[in-house]
């Protein structure tokens, strides 16, 4: 199954449109996560520059999160024969990012990470980050299609459809995710005249 029936199979029809424009706005993640330097970027007020300094060098998620938000976001994008996965993409960074510019996220994604953890315990006595694959698929199954939730289920089911607008976002505005669509934007092009038929057509060939 290759990433975008994956994507489809979870029932990801549509990048959430608020995710994106949240993530989108100036001094987003994926600034951080290319290198790129926010001071060097035209258009920027100094008050949109240090606030985004301040962001970056704080940390919200710690390792145990950051790592079990790696290995969800790499279940919901894999890599595949045609680009790199969530991580590759550096998914967790702009997760990190985003809950930091975007506060009413922080509780809901640590809520559900703690709930992940908790059901991988439950099931396996190890968290999800120590489980092994196919048990990771096992708890994975159970809130991924929101058709098939069950009542017990979804807490766990609104952390996953979270983690899937946030991954997605992050993804698909990363380089490799623009890519990945093939989209290629506005490019220059080469005018050559009124083509030779619509000349006939209208008896203005000799005007060549």
């Amino acid at each position: 199954m290759n990433r975008r029936d994956s994507l489809k199979a979870l029932g990801l029809t549509a990048i959430s449109s608020a995710v994106l424009l949240d993530a989108c706005k100036p001094g987003a993640e994926k600034e951080q996560a290319s290198g790129m330097d926010s001071t060097k970027q035209p258009g920027r007020q100094d008050f949109e520059i240090e606030r985004d300094k301040r962001l970056q060098e704080t940390k919200f998620f710690n390792e145990h999160e950051i790592t079990t938000i790696g290995i969800l976001a790499d279940i919901i994008i894999p890599k595949d024969d045609k680009s790199g996965s969530a991580t590759d993409a550096k998914v967790p960074e702009f997760i990190e990012f985003i809950v930091k510019d975007i506060p009413t996220y922080q509780t809901p994604m640590r809520g559900g990470l703690r709930w992940l953890d908790l059901q991988s315990l439950q099931r396996f006595d190890k968290t999800f980050a120590d489980a092994s694959p196919e048990q990771r698929i096992n708890i994975v199954d159970d809130i991924a299609y929101p058709n098939k939730i069950k009542p017990g289920m979804l807490q766990g089911a609104g952390f996953f459809n979270l983690m899937r607008d946030l991954t997605a976002s992050g993804f698909f505005t990363s380089e490799m995710g623009v890519k990945d669509l093939g989209y290629a934007g506005n490019k220059p092009n080469r005018w050559e005249g009124v083509p030779a038929d619509v000349l006939k057509q209208y008896g203005l060939e000799d005007m060549v």
